[in-house]
């Protein structure tokens, strides 16, 4: 078994002796301010505990308020995650499941309220549409609304669930980027998601103008790796009378930083600059107030963090200021239009106010139906208790990478880390990236064979995400042995 140094990273192997069971306090991540690895080297040393041990990440799940929602979850086994090679692929153990980011795990209710509605369409056919007694078709897009909303920090009004994330940004952009000869440029950050940057990009060009002379990017400072937000207030003050839209991601998909929402917009709002938000990497993760930071719109995808699946639909929100300005552009389609006069075929326009104006064509079921089945898990929860619980998480992997493999370590002669995240919880998510001493693709090899879910993005980072709702402190002590491991082989 790898070891660092003596007595660090306990087998999991070995027994560990039996614990009082203890009932877990559902205020139990929020009982201080502290930094998270402040607070865990506390609850370790009233263990007395190593804060390495496995035994340690074993005590703090046993006290962990959320721990039972990962029951609710199916949590891919190693045996089915259909790997090469490797001693572990038979196992029927969890695999670790690090990669919410990118794709969240299916709750296990979701199942039951899909094949509901196939059963529906299997025996009502199209009285399926006003089926009151079970999710009618017509107002399905109802039943998660007001959840969507408080998720975002929105009224239900400013909140519709329609299409998928690029086209919602396509419709933020053709009601807000309405570009004049004085005032034509949108200002975005230079590692943008490729799918908005060519969004921009495109939408510059509809409207006749040149790209390489219409976008305002910011970038990090030289040999930094995030942005700061006083860099971009400075650049909105010195270009604003230029920039007809400011589009940012709430939480940077590379280095997984949360950047001040609120900040930005009052900047850009100071300077006359419309201001949008991609929030595929936010809702969920992180506590947001669109309504009362004033963003003009905003749009998400569901299947990260809200564990929708795949390409299920999107969110759009447009602030209440914006309710009842129906001269803002539009791919008007039948179901933006009130329901009470949508059916009468007479194409009278009777634009609904509120985001819900924004819609083209009724929302898709069965895609509607598994975000409604995750959305009843944030319910009975809140955004803020599964926040604090995601900053201990991720604090916890910090402090042991820091502890066994810190660049900053000088008695380290071996494989080293570092982190391009910032290392302020208020300035991140649930993402830890990470860049390697040795061969990045050699070790994610490694430890995909074993059971470890990560992801890598280019050139040289992999993105490490426990999840509040069904990780565990176990799962990121098992990750960080199995680093270990894979660093042994690779070196």
């Amino acid at each position: 078994m790898y070891s660092a140094r003596a007595g660090v990273m306990t087998d999991p192997q070995h027994p560990q002796k039996e614990k009082k069971k203890r009932t877990p306090d559902p205020d139990f991540w929020r009982k201080t301010s502290d930094h998270p690895s402040t607070r865990l080297k506390t609850i370790a040393k009233s263990y007395n505990a190593a804060v390495d041990s496995v035994e340690f990440a074993r005590l703090l799940d046993s006290d962990d308020p959320l721990s039972s929602f990962r029951s609710e979850f199916h949590y891919p086994s190693i045996a089915d995650l259909d790997l090469k090679s490797g001693p572990a692929t038979s196992s029927k153990d969890d695999s670790i499941y690090l990669c919410g980011q990118s794709l969240g795990l299916q709750p296990k209710s979701t199942r039951s309220l899909v094949l509901d509605e196939l059963d529906k369409w299997e025996k009502k056919g199209v009285r399926g549409h006003a089926h009151v007694a079970q999710l009618p078709w017509v107002t399905i897009e109802s039943t998660v609304k007001e959840a969507s909303a408080r998720l975002v920090g929105a009224l239900p009004s400013e909140v519709c669930i329609m299409n998928t994330l690029s086209v919602n940004l396509h419709v933020g952009m053709l009601a807000f980027y309405r570009p004049t000869s004085e005032r034509y440029k949108i200002m975005l950050e230079a590692k943008a998601f490729p799918s908005d940057h060519y969004a921009i990009q495109s939408q510059i060009q509809v409207h006749g103008y040149d790209p390489s002379e219409s976008l305002v990017i910011v970038a990090p400072r030289p040999g930094e790796e995030t942005l700061r937000t006083e860099d971009i207030v400075k650049t909105i003050e010195e270009q604003g009378d230029a920039i007809a839209l400011i589009l940012f991601g709430g939480v940077q998909y590379y280095t997984g930083q949360v950047l001040d929402m609120a900040r930005i917009t009052e900047a850009g709002h100071k300077r006359g600059c419309r201001v949008g938000f991609d929030l595929a990497h936010a809702i969920g993760n992180v506590p947001l107030r669109l309504h009362d930071w004033h963003v003009d719109f905003a749009c998400w995808c569901t299947y990260k963090y809200l564990n929708a699946g795949p390409g299920a639909v999107g969110g759009f929100f447009v602030h209440d200021t914006h309710a009842r300005d129906f001269s803002l552009p539009r791919m008007e389609g039948w179901w933006g239009h009130d329901l009470d006069t949508r059916f009468r075929m007479d194409n009278t326009r009777g634009l609904l106010p509120g985001a819900d104006g924004f819609q083209s064509s009724n929302p898709p079921v069965l895609e509607t139906v598994c975000l409604l089945s995750s959305l009843r898990m944030f319910n009975r929860t809140s955004i803020e208790q599964l926040r604090a619980k995601s900053i201990h998480l991720t604090g916890y992997l910090e402090l042991l990478l820091d502890i066994l493999y810190s660049k900053d370590d000088p008695n380290r002669s071996g494989p080293y880390v570092e982190l391009i995240t910032p290392r302020n919880v208020d300035e991140r998510g649930a993402q830890l990236s990470i860049r390697f001493s040795v061969s990045l693709k050699n070790v994610f090899d490694w430890i995909t064979e074993r059971g470890v879910v990560v992801d890598l993005r280019k050139p040289d980072v992999m993105r490490v995400g426990p999840m509040p709702f069904y990780n565990s402190f176990e799962d990121v002590h098992k990750f960080v042995r199995l680093l270990g491991e894979a660093f042994s082989a690779v070196s």
